[in-house]
């Protein structure tokens, strides 16, 4: 099969597909989420999915056949509490997951009971609404570190041979106590270094982000990194290529600037 390329998504907030005046707020993102089918060489076996919304002790792995639905947003209305995603798992490609991930060296265990959070099945009813390509997660690790998920990254690199799609799913600003015109200037200078970031060839680049604190704003942006981590892991599975921005926007939530790039 041809290479897959890897991709770093902003994932919007909440249900907001189902949604229409979300929809309208996030419409390029989704724009750019439904013309990623499109930028495949062909369609995926499966879609490996890391979330902000999934982390653990370890690299859990997905095997459920049948994901079931967890919906870890409130505030919403009630419909958006029973929607559904039925894609199929991959329980065969998650177990060649996780073999990948242990002979890494990397602590990883298996979940069969985990079900599919909004940051993947909001993007990824975007991309194929039919749920016709099978889906699968793979958690981060509670401790967010740099080095441990470029490293899974890099375990997950064969995979990319194999006919899976890697999208690491969080935003690239996410401070929800600085929404509006407040994060106007934190996000767009983040977001700009980011930029700058991205066009650096392999070596440092991963090193930029393995020392991403120290970028303007960072801890502002992200008090917690649990939405910037799965960049580290998407580019680690594509380290030494070409970064693409696929979506940006400049005035999302009222003020926030966000993007999503494609490797290779």
């Amino acid at each position: 099969m041809s290479r897959m390329p890897t991709y770093f998504i902003s994932h919007g907030g909440g249900p907001w597909p189902w949604l229409s005046n979300m929809r309208a707020m996030l419409r390029n993102l989704e724009v750019s989420l439904a013309r990623m089918p499109s930028e495949l060489p062909e369609k995926p076996k499966a879609i490996l999915m890391v979330s902000g919304h999934w982390e653990e002790d370890d690299f859990a792995v997905m095997t459920s056949p049948r994901p079931g639905m967890v919906y870890d947003y409130s505030g919403f209305p009630p419909e958006t509490y029973k929607i559904t995603y039925p894609a199929p798992g991959a329980p065969e490609i998650a177990q060649r997951t996780a073999e990948l991930i242990r002979a890494a060296g990397l602590p990883v265990s298996l979940d069969a009971k985990r079900g599919f959070d909004h940051g993947t099945f909001a993007p990824a009813v975007v991309m194929y609404p039919e749920a016709d390509v099978p889906v699968y997660q793979v958690s981060m690790m509670h401790d967010y570190d740099p080095a441990r998920h470029f490293a899974l990254g890099r375990a997950l690199a064969p995979l990319r041979d194999e006919g899976v799609l890697i999208v690491g799913s969080g935003l690239s600003y996410h401070n929800l106590r600085l929404f509006g015109p407040g994060a106007k200037v934190p996000s767009a200078a983040f977001d700009a270094w980011l930029e700058q970031t991205m066009a650096l060839p392999g070596p440092r680049r991963t090193q930029a982000l393995m020392d991403w604190e120290t970028a303007p704003y960072a801890r502002t942006c992200h008090a917690r990194e649990d939405h910037f981590v799965p960049l580290f892991t998407a580019l680690g599975a594509a380290e030494e290529e070409e970064a693409v921005r696929v979506y940006h926007d400049t005035d999302l939530f009222g003020g926030v600037t966000a993007s999503s790039y494609k490797f290779g």
